[in-house]
């Protein structure tokens, strides 16, 4: 939504393609014809094997902003929410229609651990990985953030590997 409105493509009466590359390589195409109210979407898709024409209108919401102005959003032509992506295939959706997942949400216990350990080693500038060596503090931190911080990444390191350690066969009974 956000790319689209700087481009100037939201505009009433405004018509054209909009292509998306990937390597220098066009990927997709798209003919967008904007209204007041809503933008007409034209463009080929291949589902299940076929290639299909779709030709459909995406209603369009305005919101508010706090200092003037209004906000654009796409209503999802699926579920209706008001969202400022949506996803292509065969019909443009957003993501909970689509069943999309950000990345956090797919990690289990022990990727949390791991994932805030290194955010820790980030702050402290040490490499990143809870297998690399702990390095030592950075100039400017005082020693009580430095010590207060590395005791939690060597908690959290130790969940980490513990959790790995488990998961293995390593611990838990499973041993010799």
């Amino acid at each position: 939504m956000r790319e689209l409105h700087r481009a100037g493509v939201l505009t009433p009466g405004w018509r054209g393609g909009w292509c998306w590359y990937r390597r220098g390589e066009k990927r997709a195409e798209i003919n967008i014809e904007a209204g007041e109210s809503s933008i007409r979407l034209r463009y080929d898709a291949t589902s299940g094997g076929e290639r299909k024409n779709y030709d459909y209108a995406v209603t369009l919401s305005r919101s508010a902003c706090n200092y003037g102005g209004a906000r654009l959003w796409f209503l999802c032509p699926c579920c209706g929410r008001r969202v400022a992506i949506l996803y292509g295939g065969a019909m443009f959706a957003c993501r909970r229609c689509y069943r999309l997942a950000y990345e956090v949400q797919r990690e289990d216990v022990m990727d949390r651990i791991a994932r805030r350990a290194d955010a820790i080693r980030e702050r402290l500038k040490w490499e990143a990985g809870i297998l690399n060596s702990d390095g030592w503090k950075p100039k400017g931190m005082h020693w009580r953030t430095f010590w207060r911080l590395k005791a939690e990444h060597d908690r959290l390191k130790g969940g980490a590997l513990g959790a790995w350690a488990k998961r293995l066969g390593i611990l838990g009974g499973t041993g010799r």
